[in-house]
């Protein structure tokens, strides 16, 4: 009885745990980690990453707000830094959404990132 009892609190901690994971965003209003997929080769930062999904973490170097794009399911992920400023949205985003600059026939360019649940958008 004790050992279940026992066993029962522990799986009510990690699902409590869990949801909380799940849901914590930073004092910013952002998540600290999201995924993106980008469907054609996209230019983040300095660098061209091919199409594939990708790891996003919102840091922060000193005040500067940085997003570190890692690619996934790759045996060398390409990896972008770019640096970008926090707009406010006058709501939680309904849903992901990216904007490109084109430049020509060259890649497009990231200029803004918008992920869902959000309430603030990441320009470059």
């Amino acid at each position: 009885m004790r050992a279940a009892r026992f066993g029962a609190v522990l799986a009510l901690l990690v699902i409590c745990f869990s949801m909380l994971s799940l849901a914590e965003r930073n004092k910013f209003g952002v998540s600290d980690t999201q995924r993106i997929a980008f469907s054609k080769a996209v230019k983040v930062g300095d660098a061209v990453l091919p199409k594939g999904e990708y790891k996003v973490q919102h840091t922060m170097q000193g005040e500067e707000h940085i997003m570190v794009f890692t690619q996934m399911n790759a045996s060398k992920p390409a990896t972008s830094k770019a640096k970008c400023q926090l707009v406010t949205l006058p709501k939680k985003a309904d849903q992901t959404q990216l904007v490109y600059q084109t430049q020509g026939s060259a890649d497009p360019v990231l200029q803004e990132l918008i992920f869902k649940g959000d309430t603030a958008k990441h320009v470059f």
